[in-house]
């Protein structure tokens, strides 16, 4: 795959202007590259393609629901529990990551995830391309570029060492917190 039209795209498109109805985000399967103004690490450049995911995800058993605009529109103003894009953002923007409810969900709670939403309306941009089954391309986009934010099939990368670690620090401190509102 040509990874052009996610490392320099023609747009880049903020939660402005995603998050309103009707969205310009299309309601198919594809993958999505997320760019930042500012870093939310010192050690990460800014401007620049720093995550990649898809939608829907396939798994052995079944494929999920989700398409290009319930992933983006998620990202922009969901929570940690349910995007790991906000769970790394938050962490290294130094938010506390809480259980919450029954206390098996964690996020920054709700002035935290209010915090994140506005950084990344402020510095989050995002672009995507179609495809009719993106989790064939995860993979060689993983392999083939330097995304630090992802995790997943990413230990090359100089950063997942450092990511993985921050990651579990934070979950490890909320569990060690009582369950907040």
């Amino acid at each position: 795959m040509d990874a052009t039209a996610l490392t320099r795209p023609e747009q880049l498109w903020s939660a402005r202007e995603v998050l309103p109805q009707p969205s310009p985000v299309p309601a198919a399967a594809g993958v999505y590259g997320w760019h930042f103004q500012q870093s939310p690490h010192p050690a990460l450049a800014a401007r620049r393609l720093l995550y990649v995911g898809i939608a829907p995800r396939h798994m052995s058993n079944r494929t999920s629901t989700q398409n290009l605009r319930k992933r983006v529109r998620y990202h922009y103003r969901g929570n940690a529990a349910g995007s790991t894009l906000r769970l790394t953002l938050g962490c290294l923007l130094g938010l506390e990551l809480r259980r919450v409810g029954s206390g098996i969900r964690l996020t920054f709670g709700k002035a935290g995830e209010a915090t994140l939403s506005q950084w990344m309306a402020d510095n989050a941009q995002v672009c995507w391309v179609e495809h009719d089954e993106p989790w064939t391309m995860e993979s060689e986009l993983i392999s083939q570029l330097d995304l630090p934010l992802n995790l997943d099939q990413n230990r090359h990368n100089g950063f997942h060492d450092r990511l993985k670690e921050l990651r579990a620090k934070a979950r490890e401190r909320a569990r060690a917190l009582p369950i907040s509102e």
